[in-house]
């Protein structure tokens, strides 16, 4: 399983969010948090978009550092290249 349950793992741990907290803003179970945070499933390319909007809801710092955690090599490995 992937990078995307390790980043929001790290995120709500971070910032003191609840995987309940996040589930109930994406209208979701708190069950299928459960699953992406513990690697049991990987949340879709949309999902990701929607955990990210979520999270700028409850806090945006903490939508930031998720993309950052996520996406963060990307981001490092592309503004090398140039």
């Amino acid at each position: 399983m992937g990078k995307a349950g390790r980043s929001l793992k790290q995120t709500l741990k971070t910032f003191g969010i609840s995987q309940n907290k996040l589930a109930v803003t994406m209208g979701i179970e708190r069950t299928v948090v459960y699953r992406w945070t513990h690697e049991r499933t990987d949340p879709t390319g949309e999902t990701i978009t929607a955990i990210t909007a979520a999270l700028q809801k409850i806090n945006p710092d903490a939508a930031q550092a998720f993309v950052d955690f996520y996406l963060g090599d990307i981001l490092q490995s592309t503004e090398e290249d140039e």
